[in-house]
């Protein structure tokens, strides 16, 4: 059996990892709270965009420090209005049709993506069911410490994550699909045998002419099914 690896930021949605941040920022117990949480995360504001050019590992790692001090409870309470507004609203129109296609091409279907596993189980749950890799936030006498468990899920990571998923599963990594709209992933990307750029930035879609990959743009054109001769 094939697996599909979708990116998720960018490739099946419109959203990126600031947007869930800067929900849970806003919506601290209390007016102060959040006017705190969202000065500090302005402060470090310039190190995150220098970190996002050269090192999306370290992007991730300073973005999800801004979560240090909520609590698990909070996090989880606000769990589906997150989900609901951060990132159901964004998803591209034919993107729940690809994942579709996939799973009924019999591909099993992974989310690889540097957001955390509370909005990304639920966004599995509403693509019809998929498998999920993510990051995960530490968390000590039930508060978050500003710190990612390991492994964190960004950059180059994704590729040894996939061919990790691949071995334990028992997928010929050939014969697996991998999806996604940066350059940032092309490590993933050519991880497996059939590699698709969709919504591309400009860098990757320049590989992806380079290597004939299939281009999809969902969001941007009718429909997607048209777009999907490299599925078996």
């Amino acid at each position: 059996m094939a697996a599909s690896f979708f990116d998720v930021d960018g490739t099946l949605t419109s959203t990126n990892l600031l947007h869930p941040t800067f929900f849970y920022l806003t919506n601290q117990p209390n007016p102060l709270r959040s006017v705190g949480a969202l000065a500090r995360a302005a402060l470090g504001a310039p190190r995150m965009a220098l970190a996002e050019l050269v090192d999306r590992r370290r992007f991730n790692e300073l973005l999800f420090a801004t979560y240090e001090g909520i609590s698990r409870d909070r996090l989880l309470l606000l769990a589906d209005e997150a989900f609901d507004r951060a990132v159901r609203r964004a998803i591209y129109p034919g993107a729940r049709e690809l994942v579709q296609r996939c799973r009924s091409e019999g591909h099993e279907v992974v989310l690889v993506s540097g957001a955390l596993d509370l909005l990304m189980n639920p966004l599995a749950k509403y693509l019809g069911g998929a498998a999920v890799i993510c990051n995960r936030l530490d968390f000590k006498d039930g508060y978050a410490t500003g710190k990612l468990l390991r492994p964190v899920v960004a950059g180059p990571e994704k590729a040894r994550l996939v061919r990790a998923w691949a071995r334990e599963h028992g997928h010929d990594l050939e014969g697996c699909f991998a999806y996604s709209d940066s350059y940032s992933d092309v490590p993933m990307l050519s991880a497996v045998g059939r590699p698709c750029a969709v919504n591309p930035d400009y860098r990757l879609a320049k590989l992806a002419r380079t290597y004939a990959w299939p281009v999809i743009h969902l969001g941007k054109r009718p429909t997607a099914s048209r777009l999907l001769d490299h599925l078996p």
